[in-house]
């Protein structure tokens, strides 16, 4: 009797539990139905908080965690999502929606094999799931995109990239690690302001992320803003001290605003020849930095240009817009080397481009300085012909005149063929009209300032060398040449 009444004791204590129990139940399940209202509702951060009170009344409720994954996966909470996937499969390695829970988790998070794995067992389960099915498609279109990516990384195909990480983007939202490689891309193509959006919005949600500090580093560098890039850097280091992008980065960095600013020094200074070498160590360091190479290039192109090297300078700023064709300096440097070289109708392209990005009135008169000289150009270059400077004096004029037109005078040539007596009589009239303009000094100013000459009564089809010779050498009788033997003459004054 005592043994059984000791069993009844034993019994009656348990009831108490099993009713406690069964009301936790109910008032879990309760709290379970208030989720799903809320989740219904689309209002996530409510039913988040009913699903939370479910698990702590039945802690043991696989389904209870699946609801509250789901509810977090719809706030984006992929990461938190997964821990409750995880636990609610540990505790029901038959709940299916709980393998499907994980592996949407897992690839949303990038993870594509663990998601396999998660479709593949909700599978064995329910071989016919037909969202198990597509999900383990994506995943497995996930792995090959990533398996593109790094193959066309490794061949700096970034746009190639680019376009893999974003369809692989589609599948996994929330992956950082694609986002990252897509920014990287970005920075590489020069799309800086997308590059530092992505990196920017990882930065938001994870401060301490040296990938995505690494990026915005590596924008700032591209875009020359180099000591604010080593900072990034810098912290980048801190954050991950074996991050090797962002070492070499950092170190490119620091050598290229080294090496650009003692370029500088030696150019202020007026040590071109150090200085084109600085430059030209300078452009060595990184081939992928554009924007602060075309400005090496243009540098140089100035220190050519004041060593006198033209053709070099013209070079090494064709380099710089090739590199950045809104890059109005290395426009403005060409153009006057292209002036310099007298290659106007180059330096009228290079001015209208200028003009045409910055309307000034600077840019518009560098403008119609180079039309003036491309027209001048296009006419008779009576300096030249005459073998004086432009800067000649009338004595000078007149020696020069007196020189070519004695050596250019038909009588001079009389034996000569005809095809030679041809050239040597349009010689002299060059000579002579080159003669007429430039020793008067109303029609010199007129030439020179690149104005029509036949207007005004200058019309220079009307003038006669021959006239024009007399009246140097004073007149008719004045001279004549005198054959001193086969082929030579020698002018004689009466």
């Amino acid at each position: 009797m005592a043994a059984a009444a000791e069993c009844d004791v034993v019994m009656a204590a348990t009831e108490p539990e099993l009713l406690e129990d069964e009301e936790a139940k109910r008032e879990a399940e309760s709290f379970k139905e208030q989720g799903n209202a809320y989740y219904a509702k689309k209002d996530y951060n409510e039913a988040y908080n009913y699903y939370t009170k479910a698990i702590d009344m039945c802690p043991k409720n696989a389904s209870y965690y699946g609801n509250r994954a789901a509810t977090l996966m719809m706030l984006g909470k992929f990461r938190e999502a997964l821990g409750d996937a995880q636990q609610s499969v540990r505790l029901d390695d038959s709940f299916v929606r709980g393998h499907l829970r994980e592996g949407k988790c897992h690839l949303s998070l990038g993870n594509a094999m663990a998601a396999c794995r998660s479709y593949q067992r909700a599978l064995e389960l329910d071989h016919k799931n037909a969202q198990a099915q597509q999900e383990f498609k994506n995943a497995n279109a996930v792995m090959e995109y990533e398996k593109i990516a790094e193959t066309d990384f490794e061949k700096r195909d970034f746009r190639k990239v680019v376009f893999c990480m974003d369809r692989a983007l589609e599948f996994a939202p929330a992956c950082h690690r694609f986002k990252i490689l897509k920014a990287e891309c970005l920075a590489m193509l020069g799309r800086y302001p997308e590059a530092q959006s992505v990196a920017s919005d990882i930065l938001r949600m994870d401060s301490t992320n040296a990938d995505a500090l690494y990026v915005r580093g590596l924008c700032l560098y591209y875009e020359d803003c180099i000591e604010k890039a080593v900072q990034f850097f810098v912290q980048a280091l801190r954050m991950a001290p074996d991050h090797e992008k962002a070492c070499v980065a950092c170190r490119n960095a620091k050598a290229l605003k080294a090496k650009k600013e003692d370029g500088n020094k030696a150019f202020k200074e007026g040590n071109y020849k150090l200085a084109y070498e600085l430059y030209t160590e300078a452009l060595g360091i990184d081939p992928n930095n554009i924007k602060t190479n075309a400005k090496l290039y243009c540098n140089r192109g100035t220190v050519n240009s004041k060593l006198r090297k033209l053709d070099d300078a013209i070079e090494d700023c064709t380099q710089a817009v090739k590199l950045d064709d809104t890059y109005i300096k290395a426009y403005l440097r060409r153009a006057q080397c292209y002036m310099d070289t007298e290659q106007y109708e180059e330096a009228v392209r290079d001015y209208e481009k200028v003009y045409q990005t910055e309307k000034t009135k600077e840019h518009k008169q560098l403008l119609k300085n180079a039309q003036l000289e491309l027209k001048k150009s296009k006419r008779k270059d009576y300096y030249k012909i005459l073998g004086v400077d432009k800067n000649a004096s009338e004595d000078e004029i007149k020696k020069a005149y007196r020189k070519r037109a004695l050596m250019h005078h038909p009588d001079r040539h009389s034996g000569a063929s005809a095809e030679v007596q041809k050239e040597e009589e349009k010689k002299f009239k060059e000579v002579g009209e080159a003669f007429t303009i430039l020793s008067d000094p109303k029609k010199k100013t007129r030439y020179d300032s690149g104005q029509d000459l036949d207007e005004e009564g200058m019309n220079m089809g009307d003038f006669d060398a021959n006239n024009i010779f007399k009246a140097f050498f004073g007149g008719p009788g004045g001279f004549s040449f005198e054959a001193s033997g086969p082929g030579n003459f020698f002018f004689q004054f009466g």
